[in-house]
């Protein structure tokens, strides 16, 4: 008995030891979880208990000059998730039928869904943006453990592919990516909110909790000084003429000349900016385009989207002329009346450069910059010398950026001054050998306009509240006097020449007076030139006091490389709306009556060209032709490409618009 009772005390003692030990193991366990890992697990209980839900402050509006919504935000809700507390109460199969519920809702992959639902490693997740109210609504039913609805705002442009590429776009985080939404994203963006609260398992609030709500600061506001208006009468004129001309591109923009405002930019074909990654493509181009690499996809995009009125660089050609000309006669190097001679061709130290179409013969600076005569302005920039040359090029802007107000605006290419020689100082003359932005140009031919002074161009007015109070304005900035008001008035009456009675005739509008310049330059690629052009015509209007200046470029026509076939009809059919909107009143001329099928015309001077050409410059002033000796069909095809040696009436003549021109062949 004696030997039972101490079998039974060891074992008592050896179930009181390993009761003891494991005693102490869990005293050293808990300590060890309280004291050395305490403040990690204080950190995860934290986590787990409250709730950082972000606001998302509202995105401020784009807005035409006359307060029209051309971008703006609307409600919408996000879809989020904390993983650790969802897969407490949910996994394996139940994890799955969660993910497929949720994603039959919003329209997802299942799959996609559960792997970031199940993600553990992020405390939340964002599942899905851009859900309408009934959607959010769906999901809040399923009162699935874990999942949260913030909501926010989703950008929203009205009128689709409208000035697409002056507005830019924003990324799926809400950030601007290109155009005014990038340079102006600071002030669009606001300043986001949160919603901090203590939560338990489900999601639920704790009625002890602790609660913060920080209100979101929504953006402001951009009023930009384009209007809406104008932008259509733009868009739809560039439209009507890479359909004319079969160009590929088109681009456009029209500037008030003395403040410097942009009244209307447009970049075409553009794209949509509310899917601005699928790119606006006939089934077969979208097929090539969904076969590139994801590298090759995301430069096509950036091409997409970058602005080429501002971010490249093209040979302007002959409107470049009115650069050289304006220098010659504020240097007094020159007149108005000033004579050049002609004969088809100049030889510059050895080397024979030809004028773009038949010799000109004597010819005064007006009728030269009329004609586009490259041999007079060889001579012009070779009179004046580079120093001076180049000078000009300096005070007209040409050589330094504009400081527009949007991104990536690219600076010119000029050669050194030191490299260039008597050949290149010849070319540069009349507009090659030298590459600048369509901005830049318009500018520089803007102060022409302004009586001599070079502004600033920019396309935002003012930045406003949620309230429309003006926080910030932008107004007019001048940079220098380039030329003299004399010389201004000079060039002013020089290219209202070119419209009424030369190369830019297709530009013309019964009762106003606009001046402009024709322009046509091939472009130049690995040093090389193509066979590619790019058509230009640059205007203002009224002549007496130019409020619209326009900047038209056609990329690569292919029905007729000329700027006065292809882009000065298109300024005239934008002018012909925007003019009458502006408040501009037609003046009409003795036997002009101002209806459309009536009135006058001047007759451009096409002897010497191939009848060609001829055919080219008649058409773009809308006046038909009779060839004599008549020719049939088989001998207008073999007289292409001989000159004309006679027409009636002559050029410069003023005609009636249904009169016929007759053009002489030997």
């Amino acid at each position: 008995m004696a030997k039972i009772q101490e079998k039974n005390k060891n074992r008592m003692l050896v179930a009181f030891g390993v009761m003891a030990a494991l005693m102490a193991l869990l005293i050293i366990r808990v300590a060890w979880i309280q004291i050395v890992n305490g403040e990690e697990y204080t950190d995860i209980a934290i986590d787990q208990q409250t709730s950082d839900i972000p606001i998302e402050a509202k995105r401020g509006s784009i807005l035409d000059r006359n307060g029209e919504e051309l971008a703006s935000s609307a409600t919408c809700y996000t879809l989020w998730v904390r993983p650790a507390q969802f897969t407490s109460q949910y996994k394996g199969e139940k994890a799955s039928e969660a993910a497929q519920e949720l994603a039959v809702i919003v329209d997802a992959d299942a799959a996609e869904l559960e792997e970031k639902m199940t993600d553990t490693e992020n405390v939340l997740v964002r599942l899905v943006d851009g859900l309408e109210k009934e959607t959010a609504d769906r999901i809040k039913e399923l009162e699935i453990t874990g999942t949260e609805i913030s909501e926010g705002t989703e950008r929203f442009y009205p009128n689709g592919n409208f000035a697409s590429v002056l507005l830019g776009s924003v990324n799926a985080d809400g950030t601007g990516r290109s155009g005014i939404e990038q340079q102006y994203d600071e002030y669009l963006s606001g300043v986001a909110g949160r919603w901090v609260k203590n939560t338990d398992i489900n999601g639920n609030t704790l009625s002890y909790g602790e609660k913060a709500y920080y209100q979101a600061e929504d953006g402001l506001n951009v009023v930009l000084t384009v209007d809406e208006v104008l932008q259509h009468y733009m868009e739809d004129a560039l439209r009507a003429g890479m359909e004319e001309t079969g160009s590929k591109g088109a681009w456009g923009m029209a500037m008030n000349p003395e403040t410097g405002e942009i009244l209307a930019m447009t970049v075409l074909p553009g794209f949509d900016p509310n899917d601005a990654t699928t790119p606006l493509l006939s089934d077969e181009e979208m097929e090539k385009f969904k076969k590139m690499s994801g590298e090759e996809q995301s430069a096509y995009l950036s091409k997409m989207w970058r602005n080429p009125l501002i971010s490249d660089v093209y040979e302007p050609g002959s409107t470049l002329k009115l650069v050289t000309a304006s220098a010659m006669l504020e240097e007094r190097l020159a007149t108005p009346e000033t004579t050049y001679t002609c004969e088809g061709s100049y030889v510059v130290s050895g080397v024979r450069l030809y004028c773009w179409g038949a010799a000109h013969g004597t010819q005064t600076l007006t009728e030269a910059v009329g004609n586009s005569c490259n041999p007079a302005h060889m001579q012009m920039a070779l009179k004046m010398g580079k120093d001076t040359y180049y000078e000009y090029l300096d005070l007209f802007g040409l050589t330094s950026t504009t400081g527009i107000d949007l991104p990536a605006e690219t600076g010119s290419i000029v050669q050194d001054k030191d490299s260039i020689g008597p050949v290149e100082l010849a070319t540069m003359g009349f507009g090659h050998g030298v590459a600048i932005t369509p901005i830049q140009l318009l500018t520089a031919i803007s102060s022409i306009g302004n009586d001599g002074i070079l502004v600033k161009p920019h396309v935002v007015k003012e930045l406003t509240d949620s309230d429309g109070n003006v926080v910030k304005e932008y107004g007019t900035e001048k940079i220098k006097q380039v030329i003299s008001e004399t010389t201004a008035s000079e060039m002013r009456r020089i290219m209202e020449l070119e419209v009424s009675k030369y190369g830019g005739s297709a530009a013309r509008i019964e009762g106003y007076s606009i001046g402009g310049k024709t322009g046509t330059a091939y472009k130049a690629t690995g040093g090389e030139y193509s066979d590619e052009t790019f058509s230009s015509f640059v205007c203002m209007a009224p002549m007496d006091d130019p409020k619209i200046s326009v900047l038209i470029v056609m990329d690569t026509p292919t029905k007729s490389i000329y700027g006065s076939a292809t882009a000065a009809p298109v300024a005239k059919k934008f002018l012909e709306k925007a003019l009458p909107y502006l408040g501009i009143n037609p003046q009409y001329e003795e036997g002009e009556d101002g209806t459309s099928g009536s009135g006058y015309t001047y007759v451009p001077d096409v002897t010497g060209m191939t009848f060609e050409k001829a055919e080219s410059a008649l058409a773009s002033a809308g006046i038909s032709y009779e060839v004599v000796p008549a020719a049939d069909k088989e001998t207008k095809e073999e007289i292409k490409s001989q000159k004309v040696v006679d027409q009636y009436p002559k050029g410069g003549k003023k005609i009636n618009k249904d009169s016929k021109v007759y053009l002489y062949r030997e």
